[in-house]
């Protein structure tokens, strides 16, 4: 990878994952496990190959949505994989942060977001960013909260603020933008995925299901990201 242009910052759309259990006469929760799985394939396969930030979407504000059942499915899956990233991805010297509001879980998820944000703050490798009760329009909202305490107490003018002001209230706040996000599962939308961030983000849809994805995939979209011309409103 070493003579190959990587996205500094790539972001990935987990999709497919009950399709995949559907073609295979299996319960919804078996996709989800088989998609949890390729996640951790995927971050230490990223890391090693040199990506500097990593964005995965786990669980939309949307998601809520879904059958009571699978949603305890979804929970327990973090819970087991936070565990398992307190060794595998720390060992990895990989730097987890989270985005979206985590306030809403239970304690003992809750714990476990808190416990590997303080055992990977100091790590100097991949920032991976787990999108957890996460959407591009509700952290807009929260910025522009953010911002209007400041104007209420007095510490910036309404006419003080600007992009770079904004973007520092962001979850995102001190990491460059997405160069690339990946959807697998064919399907062509954003689905509130980083937003803000990705006004001039490169796209592509993949016509295969999470739980399928392999490091042979990540490496093709890779190489089509670096055909890319990319020229930011400019010519």
């Amino acid at each position: 990878m070493a003579d190959k242009v990587l996205p500094r910052h790539l972001g990935i759309i987990m999709d497919g994952n009950g399709r995949w259990a559907k073609q295979r006469g299996l319960p919804r929760s078996a996709g989800h496990a088989a998609g949890a799985e390729v996640f951790k394939k995927m971050v230490l396969y990223c890391n090693r190959i040199g990506i500097q930030y990593l964005t995965i979407y786990a669980f939309s504000t949307e998601n809520w949505k879904r059958p009571q059942n699978e949603i305890l499915t979804l929970i327990g899956l973090f819970k087991i994989y936070l565990k398992d990233a307190l060794t595998n991805f720390l060992s990895e010297n990989i730097k987890v942060r989270f985005l979206g509001d985590t306030s809403v879980f239970d304690p003992q998820l809750k714990e476990l977001i808190d416990d590997i944000k303080k055992t990977s703050a100091g790590k100097t490798g991949m920032v991976l960013n787990v999108a957890l009760n996460y959407g591009g329009r509700a952290e807009i909202v929260r910025a522009a909260e953010l911002l209007a305490e400041d104007v209420k107490a007095g510490r910036i003018q309404p006419e003080d603020i600007n992009e770079k002001m904004f973007t520092s209230k962001l979850y995102t706040t001190g990491q460059p933008d997405p160069d690339l996000i990946i959807r697998p599962s064919g399907e062509r939308r954003i689905s509130n995925f980083l937003l803000w961030q990705s006004a001039y983000t490169e796209y592509l849809v993949m016509d295969i299901l999470w739980p399928d994805f392999t490091t042979k995939d990540l490496d093709r979209a890779l190489d089509d990201y670096a055909t890319r011309n990319r020229r930011f409103g400019g010519i």
